[in-house]
């Protein structure tokens, strides 16, 4: 009986010698699933296909370039004190009608909330049982509990106004070609009300010049200036600033904010910007997801204050989950690296670098504890 049990063993040893029909051999490979080695990599993207370059600073553009990289999103760079954008990166989606703002719409919940009087700098709002923040924390931390709260407390009519005056829906530049406006709406969300507006920026879309120019008013002191795109060397040397106009705001409110900002940076949703301590940067990410087009987005806005040479930085991603606020500030993060180390913000200035009018902020502030 053994001599039998031999010959299945034979008869499959000796079949991958002699060589199996075609059928049977792919069969036989579509069983076993191979692994590949690695996971293979989503494309990058050329962002500056189409740019017109004539006229932007091109050390600017340079290191925005490089920083943005293969990322499928725009980078703009405006001069505070006069609005001059220095350089746009992906000039396309730039002047799109725009995208939802995420969280960077908490500035405007935020200057709305503090001239209306309904909070202060350190006011406490509990966003549970156990949990309160103030301001700058909430700022900082990007939490959506607490600027839902600020939105109810305004009301939409209220928050309407501050973002009007601030300049969503409208253009943001002058005689820039091909800009199209964002869309403020004309009431409150259908599912979740002025909450979710004042939180995630739900129903508004927002371009980049649209941030860009409300952080050069941020940066300025509360003027907000038509941003103006010059493409020659002529029209840089003739270059006039145009107030579109002062914002009316609390008068400690711009310098009321700027502390949650610097606090993103220094300990919160914005550490990938950071880069010098004596250099600071102040700014807001924005992390969501734009259903109109399906899109992940990573938003940061930001401005320095420190230097000869004061920049609004904004970027903006667009694209899968890889993207988001805080991939964004390390974006910009690296534009300002690059310029600092060309001396582009202490060339032309004193001989002793200008410390920033900010207080230096303690970056181990407890994020949640009651009574904080």
């Amino acid at each position: 009986m053994k001599r039998y049990f031999l010959i299945p063993f034979v008869v499959c040893t000796l079949l991958p010698l002699v060589g199996l029909p075609a059928g049977a051999q792919q069969k036989s490979r579509t069983t076993a699933k191979k692994k590949l080695p690695y996971r293979a990599k989503v494309p990058g993207v050329d962002p500056t296909l189409g740019d017109n370059v004539d006229g932007d600073d091109l050390t600017i553009r340079r290191a925005a370039v490089a920083a943005l990289g293969s990322f499928a999103g725009s980078v703009v760079i405006v001069d505070p004190s006069n609005g001059r954008v220095l350089s746009m990166v992906n000039q396309k989606l730039a002047l799109k009608t725009g995208f939802v703002p995420c969280s960077t719409i908490k500035l405007v919940t935020a200057l709305a909330a503090l001239t209306e009087g309904v909070v202060s700098k350190n006011t406490t709002i509990y966003t549970n049982r156990y949990t309160s923040y103030n301001l700058t924390q909430a700022l900082a931390r990007s939490n959506n509990q607490y600027f839902n709260i600020l939105g109810t407390r305004l009301g939409f009519d209220r928050v309407h106004r501050y973002a009007e005056m601030l300049g969503f829906g409208e253009k943001a530049g002058m005689g820039i070609e091909g800009e199209q406006p964002g869309l403020l709406p004309l009431e409150a969300p259908k599912y979740g009300g002025v909450g979710m507006m004042t939180s995630f920026g739900t129903g508004i879309s927002m371009t980049p010049l649209e941030l860009a120019a409300l952080l050069g008013a941020i940066s300025n002191g509360g003027t907000l200036y038509y941003l103006q795109y010059p493409h020659t060397q002529e029209e840089v040397d003739q270059y006039a600033p145009k107030v579109k106009r002062p914002l009316k705001l609390a008068p400690t409110g711009i310098e009321d904010i700027k502390w949650g900002m610097r606090g993103a940076v220094d300990f919160g949703t914005a550490r990938r910007a950071g880069y010098d301590a004596t250099e600071p940067i102040l700014g807001k990410t924005g992390t969501c997801t734009d259903f109109q087009t399906a899109s992940h987005m990573g938003w940061f806005g930001s401005f320095n204050e420190v230097g000869a040479h004061r920049l609004v930085v904004v970027v903006m991603l667009t694209g899968g989950k890889n993207v988001s606020g805080p991939i964004a500030s390390g974006v910009a993060g690296s534009i300002y690296r690059r310029l600092s180390a060309l001396h582009y913000f202490t060339a032309d200035a004193e001989p002793v670098k200008k410390k920033s009018d900010m207080p230096e902020l303690i970056t181990t502030m407890p994020c949640c504890a009651i009574g904080h």
